[in-house]
């Protein structure tokens, strides 16, 4: 998995000051709709929260992958978002959050939507990637980061 065939620079963010989950979710949905103007940034953030209503997507070590499917979205699109402070996601560890990697596919991309969505757990569960995106200081140095890998 290409991490650059979903992600672009206009998607990150860094160092985001956020005190909540909603507030975060808020954030990236907003920075996925101003790069995708056919997107509604409040369709965005309703599709994110009612996909946590199912359980949290806090997947531990600090890492959270909000992810949904989106009517009207015709390819798979990411947003990173690294907080300078972590916050309560409600993970499986219950340990706060400071990652947040975000993921919309096409509505009907089931197949592909599984697929991504492991790919990037896996990445993401991966000490040294992890440190690199940790350790960035600002949006260009990030998205270098995270794109690393590719």
């Amino acid at each position: 998995m290409q991490i650059k065939s979903f992600l672009s620079q206009h998607r990150v963010a860094c160092n985001v000051e956020t005190n909540s989950k909603k507030r975060a979710l808020q954030t990236l949905s907003e920075l996925i709709a101003t790069d995708f103007s056919e997107l509604d940034a409040d369709e965005i953030f309703l599709s994110f929260t009612s996909r946590e209503r199912l359980g949290s997507t806090g997947m531990g070590n600090g890492i959270a992958i909000p992810h949904c499917r989106l009517k009207g979205c015709t390819q798979t699109i990411g947003a990173l978002m690294q907080l300078h402070n972590s916050i309560d996601y409600e993970a499986i560890d219950d340990n706060p959050v400071d990652i947040i990697f975000a993921l919309i596919v096409p509505e009907d991309a089931h197949d592909a939507h599984l697929q991504t969505l492991a790919a990037l757990a896996e990445r993401l569960s991966q000490q040294l990637y992890l440190d690199a995106i940790r350790k960035e200081s600002n949006c260009e140095e990030l998205f270098q980061a995270a794109t690393s890998l590719d």
